[in-house]
């Protein structure tokens, strides 16, 4: 019988999708300050995922982890009321690039010798989606991104990907790194009781100087800007008229 894999699912803390956020004054940034903050959805993804693979057997302990302030702890705590058995808390101040999180996760993956990182392909926050192809680089582990499918196997996983041409099934060898994308699984909701036993769950805070990482900034945000707004509609008398319209403009012969 194969021995349930341990899995560390990395989950960031960052504004609800569905909150409207606005560009600083001064374009700096993003304005955070009272803005509802919650667990990165395609992390929710890879959480569910995880604890689908120990209700089938396949995976054992479940360690929740996160990089950002201690604000961070209460996504953590999302993640254990949801059924993850511990978390670990890399706390910073700063903001920490993806090469920076991927160097923490790896040592992290290596400290907690784990089977398999389990994590969103991106985060809706900076969409860089880098962080899992650099932790699979730093660790040297395969990896399999997109995934809208993971099936178990004697020694590995079969993960089938969302690539640019349709879909792609690739075998790999544990240790690895998965990352998943929205039509792998709905994620559950917490029940109260695994809320309030969450609570209770291990949760260890450190920092990048306790792993030994250095996570300086390599890049500097030069300026953000608002997309264009959108110009208002016009309403045409009949389909006609929008084909005139639409000749006029080049858009169709």
């Amino acid at each position: 019988m194969a021995i349930p894999m341990k899995i560390v699912v990395p989950v960031k803390r960052v504004v609800d999708p569905n909150v409207s956020i606005r560009v600083k004054a001064d374009g700096s940034g993003v304005e955070l300050a009272n803005l509802k903050m919650a667990m990165n959805p395609f992390d929710e993804i890879a959480i569910e995922e995880a604890l689908r693979l120990r209700e089938a057997g396949r995976a054992g302990e479940i360690v929740a982890v996160s990089v950002g302030p201690a604000q961070a702890q209460e996504t953590l705590r999302s993640a254990l009321a949801m059924g993850a058995d511990r978390a670990v808390l890399v706390e910073t101040g700063e903001a920490v690039e993806p090469l920076g999180v991927a160097r923490l996760l790896a040592r992290i993956a290596t400290d907690e010798a784990a089977d398999l990182v389990l994590l969103g392909k991106q985060a809706i926050d900076d969409d860089c989606n880098q962080t899992g192809q650099m932790l699979a680089a730093l660790l040297d582990w395969p990896q399999a991104t997109f995934a809208s499918r993971v099936v178990p196997e004697e020694g590995g996983l079969l993960v089938t990907c969302e690539v640019d041409g349709g879909l792609e099934t690739v075998r790999l060898g544990l240790p690895a790194v998965v990352t998943t994308d929205l039509r792998l699984n709905t994620p559950r909701y917490a029940a109260l009781p695994a809320i309030m036993k969450a609570k209770k769950k291990p949760l260890q805070i450190v920092t990048p100087a306790d792993l030994g990482v250095d996570v300086r900034p390599r890049l500097a945000v030069v300026e953000t800007r608002a997309p264009a707004g959108r110009s208002a509609g016009i309403r045409l008398a009949s389909v006609d008229e929008l084909a005139s319209r639409l000749a006029a403009d080049g858009l169709v012969r």
